[in-house]
């Protein structure tokens, strides 16, 4: 991986290692046309909507959503391809691959671990 493809990475990957960021992504892939308006955003994950637009702002920087402005509302929506993307690096570099489960949860990889031990 070159260094521009690294930052980059890391940049999306410091954006959904945040649990309110991680509900906002699913929240907004799982509305209606796969758009969320700011406004429909805030109950679901129970803080104020200068916090979630904080959060959605740091989402679009990292380039996983887009934004539109609708009148004194902003709607979001995921960009295309971008949390496919993160995983398919992911899945390049190893983390997770095929498996669906990350390397430590993964029953086999604790099988062999615990053989190693013993």
């Amino acid at each position: 991986m070159d260094v521009e493809s690294a930052e980059l990475l890391a940049r999306v990957l410091r954006a959904l290692a945040e649990p309110t960021r991680l509900r906002l992504v699913s929240l907004v892939a799982a509305a209606p046309g796969g758009q969320a308006c700011v406004c429909d955003l805030t109950d679901p994950v129970g803080l104020t909507q200068p916090t979630v637009s904080h959060h959605l702002k740091v989402l679009v920087d990292a380039g996983i959503l887009d934004r539109e402005q609708r009148g004194k509302w902003a709607h979001f929506s995921l960009v295309p391809g971008a949390v496919e993307a993160a995983a398919g690096v992911l899945t390049a570099v190893g983390i997770g691959a095929g498996s669906g489960q990350w390397p430590r949860d993964d029953p086999a990889a604790r099988d062999r671990r615990d053989r190693q031990t013993s």
